[in-house]
């Protein structure tokens, strides 16, 4: 064995630590101009921006350890703090406080400060209301919304909710969630006596949590009728890291027969399916700017059905349920989440895949609103049964003889019982500015417990949602395409769009 010379030994040494010395000087160079840069805190390669991307926020990165707010990603490490964005923060600054919560089509309860006490009025009653453009339901709710309005206060706040009991009967309101004194729980005859129809009771707590709650009747049949609203606490010290956008979202489903406008909270089949009081296509889409940080908070109050919700184009992180927000150390990724009845569920994402993303419900009867046997469950306007009714004894004959090309396979083809469209359903579903530019044949893909995740670049945001420009369908969508996609294998969708067909 050949030994090494000692000045041998000592050259290697002295060439080991200059090449240290120059890994050491040229990393600390690197990290220096990430700092400076604040585009990325790692010594992985950048990510590449699309051309029509430009990072104008210098309080925070564009990339975090691999993973960028701008470009689907992952990241390097999944024990990272940033892995699939988990921590990366938002474009609000923490001392802007919380982002605002908004729930799509719910007004907000307001409220008097009265000795230092957030005082507000809630009256439950029966409300109509529009589930789809021209279908109004008889059901039952507050402060003429169903969902009831949401009540949001602070962490540490001292609350007085008094009621007015504007049902044919008594009732009683439970706070789902809150730890307070046993006789406002709202437990109907355990802990309180009915409120009589036109009768008040005064409902006062501190409120020492935060987080995600809701009020809903304690009678079980009332709940069926859709009696249930946000009760959102801000923490003191906003959660980190900073959202840029909260929302809000309530899933509940009813039994109305065809031809009838009221619930039958004894059914244990349900046929129409709502998000916020409304149906898809009705539903609101939730419009965000790319690359911010959002917040879904989902509920369940839905008789007697579970709802796994899927996100399209984005996983999202489990931040919360109904009982208090997750430690860090126990967030959950997913694109599915399975919300049981009366639970809520928040998830955390962010934005960074532009376009108009399905969100939904994952249960087909679910997706579907008109699973109710043969007939569907709308209001079919128009209908004649006079022939039938004035001939009893000999009634006329059923033609069974089906020459729609849906009976020549088995089974029960979705397109054979579709929605009635009309020209001003359709123009509801496009008059909102959240609707604007999605593809023309958008609204015949959302049917029930389904809405939309839009993700706009900052430019077209302005245009759908700060402007009053009319614009064409399927302009946003191409542009994003164009931008983002591969434009030379699009296929625009045609126009006008009718449901089931183009004409």
């Amino acid at each position: 064995m050949t030994q090494s010379h000692p000045d041998n030994g000592r050259r290697d040494f002295i060439k080991r630590g200059a090449f240290a010395a120059v890994a050491l000087s040229t990393g600390a160079a690197a990290h220096a101009s990430q700092e400076t840069s604040g585009a990325n805190d790692s010594a992985q390669p950048l990510i590449t921006l699309p051309p029509s991307v430009e990072h104008r926020h210098p309080h925070v990165k564009a990339e975090y350890e691999g993973f960028s707010r701008y470009v689907p990603s992952r990241g390097n490490n999944p024990d990272s703090d940033y892995y699939i964005g988990k921590l990366v923060p938002g474009f609000r600054k923490p001392e802007e406080g919380p982002a605002p919560f908004v729930a799509p089509d719910v007004p907000t309860l307001p409220h008097t400060v009265k000795e230092g006490v957030k005082e507000f009025h809630l009256v439950p009653q029966a409300v109509e209301r529009e589930f789809l453009p021209g279908y109004f339901m008889n059901v039952w709710g507050f402060n003429g919304s169903i969902p009831g309005p949401t009540i949001e206060v602070t962490q540490g706040d001292r609350v007085r909710i008094i009621v007015t009991n504007e049902l044919p009967e008594e009732t009683s309101l439970h706070w789902h969630g809150f730890e307070l004194p046993v006789q406002y729980d709202g437990s109907h005859t355990l802990t309180q006596n009915p409120i009589m129809p036109g009768k008040t009771f005064v409902y006062e707590f501190d409120v020492h949590e935060e987080g995600t709650f809701f009020y809903h009747t304690h009678v079980a049949m009332q709940e069926t009728h859709g009696m249930v609203g946000w009760f959102i606490v801000h923490p003191r010290q906003p959660f980190d890291p900073p959202v840029d956008r909260d929302f809000g979202l309530i899933f509940q489903h009813f039994a109305i027969l065809p031809n009838q406008t009221v619930n039958d909270s004894w059914s244990m089949d349900w046929n129409w399916h709502t998000i916020n009081g409304r149906s898809g296509p009705f539903t609101t889409p939730l419009v965000v700017k790319h690359g911010e940080r959002v917040r879904i908070r989902i509920m369940d109050f839905s008789p007697v059905q579970h709802h796994p919700v899927h996100l399209h184009g984005h996983t999202f992180w489990v931040t919360g349920h109904e009982g208090a927000r997750i430690p860090k150390s126990a967030w959950i990724p997913r694109n599915t989440e399975l919300i049981a009845v009366a639970q809520a569920s928040s998830f955390e994402f962010i934005a960074n895949n532009p376009g108009d993303w399905m969100f939904h419900c994952h249960m087909t009867h679910h997706m579907m609103n008109h699973m109710v046997k043969h007939v569907g469950p709308r209001i079919r306007q128009g209908e004649n049964v006079e022939e039938y009714i004035n001939n009893l004894d000999n009634r006329p004959a059923v033609q069974m003889q089906h020459q729609d090309p849906g009976f020549a396979v088995p089974g029960y083809p979705q397109g054979m019982k579709g929605m009635s469209m009309s020209e001003e359903f359709m123009r509801r579903i496009w008059s909102r500015r959240e609707f604007m530019g999605m593809r023309a044949t958008a609204a015949m893909s959302l049917m029930g417990l389904m809405t939309t995740l839009r993700v706009l670049p900052a430019d077209l945001y302005h245009r759908v949602m700060e402007t009053d420009e009319t614009i064409e369908k399927g302009a946003i969508f191409q542009e994003i395409v164009n931008r983002f996609g591969d434009p030379a294998h699009y296929e625009p969708a045609p126009m006008p769009m009718k449901h089931g067909h183009h004409s």
